[in-house]
């Protein structure tokens, strides 16, 4: 079933196995329990150290189960692991062969540590560039602890089953037959939703670290260009992030970052992360700041509070927390999100097939969705509240040569309409002549921009109208020692390759300060820890 060179690379993989695997299959005579049979013969073909077996019973069919030698136990795949996934069936194959995961070792300790029944449940779809995360994280921790099962389920080979449960985003995932959350977690996340006491723990970690030459808050591209430039000059330097990559994570292809021909956004934002690393920088993932309080003196050293309780201190920091889709703000939006109103058409688009969908948004990330869903939708209805596109010609010129493809300009989005927990239409006014118009359709994607992740800030540093941190051209903010870089400043163009730039601009200025300082600041470490 696999090309040849995608067998090839298999086989590379299949050799870092150290101890035996068995795959327990449960097929059935479909096309996708064909294919499946095809898949797994091809595995076992190019490793001594996995079998097959084909008398599989569960429920689910066709599906198998990733275990090792003599066990029955282990990470199940219902539907075709491939696509975007294919890479989490090859993890799955080597984690379980006794092949070390690249992840960090109080994190494996922490999944070992968790106590309970956890029997979970994750829908994914094949071009879902989001669910690799969630399905990895769980499937570690399925491998790690016997306690916890998980079970991958390809939305398509399963549409019953998603229908019954109204899943209308993925990921989305179930714990012990309840939702559990949806989007993008990491397993750092996962576990912490599990551990309620991670939370204290994080904190007292925190608050124990030394202070900082540099601290950066947000680990976006500008963030971690900030750390690389800044770590790079023989400094102390910490990264406190949420997630590390920012919206690089939710982001589906990146063709225009200079030298990079071409990557897709996950792939992007694990690279920012290693390079960050390869400097020795002290990375503090799932972090969010909550307080910046200036230094008392020049010189001094600046405090950050985090939404844990936690505190760090530092010389100097550069504020880099990006920014998050904008909601559209109207009846239903939130009543009805992940059922039916999405955020992501590369993520969700699939989950509509055959039906019909709104795009609100007629800029180049409006248009784009629309291009995109309406090769998979049976109609796409485009609302832009301006009168007229805002995207690219090119961008434009394609929406309108599709056929299924109604555009409104002009057109106020006034609410989400639904009914039996999902969405059922969407209400518009024309604004050129105020009348009121309905549409009916099964899904609204919101495509209207960005709001900075700044309101930590209001009241210390100062910000735009629009919530923006407003920064000069070195990227000096008007409290002294903090700097700011990317989405969530009031440098315009909001894009990859320019935060970056930003970021790199922000680290040289913070150093530039830090040489011009006094010594205050070691001087209060030192009292401290005396």
């Amino acid at each position: 079933m696999l090309e040849a060179n995608l067998k090839s690379q298999l086989q590379q993989y299949l050799g870092m196995l150290r101890q035996p695997i068995q795959l327990i299959a449960s097929l059935d005579d479909s096309a996708t329990g064909t294919e499946m049979r095809g898949l797994l013969n091809d595995i076992v073909s190019l490793s001594d150290k996995v079998t097959l077996d084909t008398s599989g019973n569960d429920a689910r069919k066709p599906s198998f189960v990733v275990a090792r030698q003599g066990e029955t136990q282990g990470v199940r795949f219902a539907g075709l692991p491939l696509g975007h996934e294919f890479t989490s069936l090859v993890l799955a194959l080597l984690w379980t062969g006794g092949h070390p995961p690249k992840v960090e070792a109080d994190v494996i300790e922490s999944i070992k540590a968790l106590d309970g029944d956890f029997s979970f449940e994750v829908y994914m779809s094949l071009s879902c560039h989001n669910c690799p995360d969630v399905v990895q994280a769980l499937s570690l921790m399925a491998i790690f602890n016997p306690k916890v099962k998980t079970v991958v389920i390809e939305g398509g080979a399963f549409q019953q089953e998603v229908t019954e449960r109204e899943i209308m985003a993925v990921p989305m995932v179930f714990l012990n037959g309840k939702v559990f959350g949806s989007g993008r977690m990491t397993v750092e996340e996962i576990v912490a939703k599990l551990d309620t006491n991670s939370g204290e723990r994080e904190a007292a970690k925190l608050n124990a670290k030394d202070a900082f030459d540099v601290l950066v808050v947000g680990g976006g591209p500008a963030g971690a260009a900030a750390a690389v430039y800044a770590a790079r000059k023989g400094i102390r330097v910490g990264v406190a992030a949420e997630r590390f990559g920012g919206q690089t994570n939710d982001t589906m292809a990146i063709e225009n970052y200079i030298s990079v021909l071409e990557t897709d956004g996950p792939k992007f934002a694990a690279a920012l992360e290693a390079q960050v690393r390869h400097y020795e920088v002290d990375i503090m993932n799932l972090q969010r700041a909550d307080k910046i309080i200036p230094a008392e003196e020049p010189g001094g050293l600046v405090t950050v509070q985090m939404a844990n309780g936690g505190v760090l201190q530092a010389r100097s920091v550069i504020l880099s927390t990006g920014a998050r889709w904008r909601n559209v703000n109207v009846p239903g939006e939130q009543e009805y999100k992940n059922k039916g109103v999405a955020y992501c058409p590369h993520c969700d688009g699939p989950l509509f097939k055959g039906k019909r969908v709104a795009v609100i948004g007629g800029g180049n990330s409006g248009v784009e969705a629309a291009i995109d869903l309406a090769g998979v939708v049976a109609h796409v209805t485009l609302i832009e509240f301006a009168d007229a596109l805002k995207a690219d010609a090119v961008l434009v010129s394609k929406l309108k040569s599709l056929p299924n493809v109604a555009i409104h300009v002009n057109a106020q989005t006034t609410e989400i309409t639904g009914a039996d927990g999902k969405v059922n239409g969407l209400g518009y006014k024309d604004r050129a002549t105020g009348t009121d118009h309905h549409v009916a359709l099964e899904g609204v994607f919101v495509q209207i921009g960005l709001v900075p992740n700044t309101e930590f800030l209001k009241g210390t540093v100062e910000l735009s109208r629009f919530g923006e941190i407003v920064v000069d051209a070195k990227g000096h903010t008007n409290v002294p020692g903090v700097f700011a870089a990317g989405d969530c400043t009031t440098v315009p163009y909001k894009q990859i390759v320019i935060a970056a730039g930003e970021g790199a601009k922000a680290a040289l200025s913070a150093f530039d300060h830090l040489i011009r300082q006094p010594v205050v600041a070691v001087a209060q470490a030192e009292a401290a820890m005396a």
